[in-house]
């Protein structure tokens, strides 16, 4: 169980943004920060919480989780159906819905401790302003 612990921590152990934002804004919209990481519930927080700089960090976050997962998960079913080879990518199409399930964890986790912490490989990118 040390291990596990150890290994989300260092999974988890990327730029933490927190201090650029509003302590109020992070209590009154860590609901909104956890709808970002539920699929389409990332529109929820894009329309009732647009003046919420934590809740637009989760959002983009969240909504650059679900284009990749989106467009990957396209990818390998195309993929899927290639003779002699498509069960490779049945189990990397698994292996990448685990992965996705792991990092909107980690990005709900953090938006219940009033955290604004970049996803790992994915926390990079903007999509939102």
């Amino acid at each position: 169980m040390a291990d596990l612990n150890k290994t989300l921590h260092d999974l988890n152990d990327t730029a933490d943004h927190t201090a650029e934002f509003d302590a109020a804004d992070i209590e009154q919209n860590r609901v909104m920060g956890i709808l970002a990481y539920l699929s389409w519930l990332v529109l929820i927080p894009l329309l009732f919480a647009k003046d919420s700089k934590f809740a637009r960090f989760h959002c983009n976050q969240g909504l650059v989780l679900a284009i990749v997962e989106i467009l990957c998960g396209v990818v390998l079913k195309i993929l899927r159906g290639l003779p002699l080879i498509g069960w490779i990518f049945s189990l990397a199409g698994g292996l990448l819905s685990l992965a996705c399930l792991v990092l909107a964890i980690l990005g709900i986790v953090n938006a219940i401790n009033g955290k604004a912490k970049d996803l790992p490989l994915l926390g990079t990118f903007h999509l939102l302003s």
